[in-house]
Formats: C-alpha cells, sequence, structure tokens
C-alpha cells in the first residue's frame, strides 16, 4: 500500500486511510477528548503523512508512523488548547518504592470507574498515563515527545496514578 502511495496511485491512500483510521482516531481521542477535534486531527496526521509518504522507511511499519504523527499532533494541540506549560518538577523528588501501589490496595472497582478517574486526571497526567498505558510507549519516550526529563514523567505518572487511586477509593467508600 505504501509503495502504491510513493507511485501516487489514489487506491494507495484511500486503503491505508481504511485499514488505519478507526486505530488512530480511537488513540487521538483517548488523548484530546473532543470528538470534533479528534476528528480533525485524524485527516491533519494522515495529510501530513501523506504528504511525507516519499521519505517513509518502511523500518517501524506505516502503523507505528502514523501513530507517532497523530500523537505528536494532539501533544501539540492539548498545549495550544489548554494554555497551560507542561511543568518540570523538582529533579530531588523521588519515588519510594514503600508507598502503596494500585495492585496492593485491596478494593473492588470497575474498568469504567478507572477510565472515569483518568478521564478527570489533569491533561498533563492524563496524557502521560495515556501514553504509557494505553499506547504502551516508554516513558523515556514519551519525555522527548512531551519535552520534559525522563524523571519528570516517572514522577507525574507516579502522582496520577495516585490521583487515581484516591478518587477509586473515594468512590469505593461512597457507595459502601
Amino acid at each position: 500500500m505504501v509503495n502504491k502511495c510513493k507511485r501516487g496511485d489514489p487506491s494507495g491512500y484511500t486503503e491505508l486511510y481504511h485499514r488505519y483510521a478507526k486505530e488512530i482516531y480511537n488513540t487521538i481521542y483517548r488523548l484530546v477528548n473532543h470528538t470534533a477535534e479528534a476528528e480533525d486531527l485524524l485527516q491533519e496526521s494522515f495529510v501530513a503523512a501523506f504528504q511525507a509518504i516519499g521519505s517513509f522507511e518502511n523500518t517501524g511499519g506505516f502503523r507505528a508512523w502514523i501513530k507517532r504523527i497523530a500523537i505528536n499532533k494532539s501533544i501539540s494541540w492539548l498545549r495550544k488548547r489548554k494554555n497551560q506549560v507542561w511543568t518540570e518538577f523538582d529533579a530531588g523528588i523521588l519515588i519510594t518504592e514503600t508507598e502503596e501501589t494500585l495492585d496492593e490496595i485491596a478494593f473492588t472497582t470497575k474498568v469504567s470507574d478507572v477510565i472515569n478517574a483518568i478521564e478527570k486526571l489533569p491533561y498533563q497526567y492524563r496524557t502521560i498515563v495515556q501514553l504509557y498505558l494505553l499506547e504502551n510507549i516508554p516513558q523515556a519516550e514519551i519525555a522527548n515527545m512531551v519535552g520534559l526529563t525522563h524523571n519528570t514523567v516517572r514522577v507525574q505518572y507516579h502522582r496520577a496514578k495516585q490521583q487515581i487511586l484516591k478518587t477509586l477509593e473515594k468512590k469505593d467508600r461512597n457507595e459502601r
């Protein structure tokens, strides 16, 4: 399909779009949490990919390439839209191994509750959690994508998990 695009065959573009659009849209939507913007970013991502298709090298596959373009466009949109700055935290803040983790806390919850808790996170934390947990992107790579240090991403991910835990515990207590 990529070779068809490189030759200028319109059917190659159509095939690639139909093959990957739904997955890429879902990735974008999880990050921006806005239907119309996700649709716009999906189109922008494919346009950018198709414009640069001549330079595409099939080292990681088209799927990974278009997903990376979409994630970068989503992060740029978040930065502009939220008018917030990704904050660097003090590098001296360490995460202790003795703190309780989600696995060590015993309470009942549903997947929908976890999703709702993630959606309530500040956008910086939510973006890191979604890229790390849902897109399986390593924290060091996320750091490069969002312009933070690896340690800052680790701290923000840890804090996000703590916020999710508190939200779930609060909901669990309220239901008792």
